[in-house]
């Protein structure tokens, strides 16, 4: 304090935190640095942080459940191709899951069921609600979809008794043993599993353009939805059946977002 009770600032005056003692005061810094921004990446696990504005809260993308059974690949095939078409719809994320088994190991085995790919998680029916659309996948037994399918839509009870699913978009996509072997009328029985529980069917018609009137090469898929031809299980899906998944994924990608937004 100064002779006329004016302030007198020291020349001792200790350097701000994270400062070298050495700076003198003229060197010290008068603002703090730019907050980070916290931006979404491609990958909806990671964040990155750049400086220069605000943190922002992330917005969490849209989900697709790929919910599926493949018994030798071929539906697996086709869902692991339609979560690309998801997934290139910005704000949208696929996510694959199968249903579980309900034949036992011995019966596949005698089946020469390849091992199931333990980096696809099961699906609980409850899960089905966190989903903004569905897309379930199933080989035909006899026109209609497998049991595998059918028994884990039976365990949806306690959903439709609340009907959480109402309103939540949904597709089908299939596999078939030849070509009459029910590459529309698997897709078209399974919607009555839809109807119950409220869902909106989504078909993807002929929005595929060109590729769905091409007769140069044997492809499954419908209207109704993406199919591949299996024959006698060791014939993989073509070029042209992955792209109409593909397509498929893009397809309903592109409604769950519409139907977000509006």
């Amino acid at each position: 304090m100064g002779k006329g009770g004016g302030c007198v600032p020291s020349k001792k005056k200790k350097p701000p935190a994270g400062v070298p003692a050495s700076l003198s005061p003229a060197d010290y810094p008068t603002e703090a640095p730019p907050p980070l921004i916290v931006r979404q990446s491609t990958d909806s696990q990671s964040t990155a942080a750049t400086p220069g504005s605000a943190i922002h809260p992330l917005i969490e993308k849209l989900k697709v459940f790929i919910v599926f059974y493949s018994m030798y690949g071929h539906v697996e095939g086709l869902a692991r191709r339609m979560k690309k078409g998801v997934d290139g719809v910005e704000g949208v994320e696929g996510v694959l899951y199968r249903v579980p088994e309900t034949l036992p190991d011995e019966v596949l085995e005698q089946m020469k069921a390849p091992p199931k790919d333990d980096s696809i998680p099961e699906v609980s029916a409850a899960e089905l609600d966190k989903a903004d659309g569905v897309l379930f996948g199933f080989p035909t037994r006899y026109g209609s979809m497998a049991a595998q399918m059918k028994a884990f839509f039976d365990s949806t009870g306690q959903l439709w008794k609340e009907q959480k699913l109402a309103g939540k978009p949904a597709g089908f996509f299939v596999s078939t043993g030849t070509q009459g072997g029910g590459q529309e009328t698997t897709a078209w029985t399974a919607i009555t599993q839809l109807a119950h529980h409220g869902m909106l069917f989504v078909p993807i018609g002929y929005t595929f353009g060109a590729g769905m009137f091409k007769m140069d090469t044997i492809r499954g898929g419908s209207p109704y939805g993406a199919g591949v031809f299996a024959g006698d299980g060791t014939r993989e899906p073509s070029d042209a059946e992955l792209s109409l998944a593909e397509h498929q994924g893009k397809y309903m990608a592109a409604v769950v977002k519409r139907l977000a937004h509006d």
